[in-house]
């Protein structure tokens, strides 16, 4: 069976680390725009579809290659689970589902709310939502449902940030326009422990790091109270001497090493 993309989605998320783990249907969420093919009538398609108020997006995890019967879920205990118990994209063949919320139907465009989907995805369908059919909130969760019942019961999470890590934050921010704060804030607000699709590590002296691409933010836990400590360069000094290409924000990681 051959599988044609009908189009792709535009969103903000170019980095798997960026984009949010499921849908957010807070009202919160990030909007993206779903670009149909040219030729293909699909503007006749989309009539009628602006009377729903969210939709199943099909979709292909275009950036995974290989698939794993094991994985390691990013919520709940650390227990390595059946693929098909998760929503994991390393899948046999690399099909994502995400539900969002449709704004408005525009000739060939289609835009939504909510969306979890790297930028440039292809997208293979777009269903409407039918609460009446698929709405069973009270449906058990599995593995799933004592990592809920625990979440519930945890307080939020707070944040605090040492002199250090601030000056170096800000600094990132207004010479670099690099905003590591939301990034560290939303991935630890969900679990700080070490956990290697997070990319957490336990560190000496009690000290946790967390690599946000090519950036190492270090932090420790008191109880629900996690405190960043200061910021490092993924770079040692000596490999940003070498001529490579591939070296991410080098302009930004050399002028780091003067500063810190």
């Amino acid at each position: 069976m051959l599988l044609h993309p009908i189009g792709i989605i535009r969103t903000p998320f170019t980095d798997r680390v960026d984009a949010p783990r499921q849908p957010d249907h807070s009202g919160r969420g990030s909007s993206g725009k779903i670009i149909l093919e040219p030729g293909n009538n699909y503007e006749q398609a989309l009539e009628d579809l602006d009377g729903f108020e969210k939709i199943w997006l099909l979709y292909q995890f275009d950036r995974n290659t290989s698939w794993k019967p094991k994985v390691l879920p990013p919520r709940g205990d650390r227990t390595k689970r059946g693929v098909f118990a998760t929503r994991s994209p390393h899948r046999p063949n690399p099909l994502g589902l995400s539900l969002v919320t449709l704004l408005e139907v525009n000739g060939r465009n289609i835009y939504v709310d909510g969306v979890d989907i790297l930028d440039r995805t292809p997208i293979f369908d777009i269903k409407p939502y039918l609460a009446y059919a698929e709405a069973f909130p009270d449906a058990r969760a599995g593995w799933l449902e004592e990592t809920i019942h625990t979440e519930s019961l945890k307080e939020h999470r707070t944040f605090l940030i040492e002199g250090i890590a601030l000056e170096q934050l800000e600094w990132l921010r207004e010479n670099f326009q690099i905003e590591l704060l939301p990034i560290a804030e939303k991935v630890l607000g969900l679990d700080p422990f070490p956990h290697p699709s997070r990319r957490i590590f336990k560190e000496k002296d009690g000290f946790f790091m967390m690599a946000i691409k090519s950036w190492r933010v270090y932090y420790k836990i008191e109880e629900n109270t996690i405190t960043l400590s200061k910021v490092s360069s993924g770079y040692t000094t000596e490999a940003l001497h070498v001529e490579d290409k591939s070296i991410h924000q080098k302009e930004a990681h050399e002028a780091f090493h003067r500063s810190w």
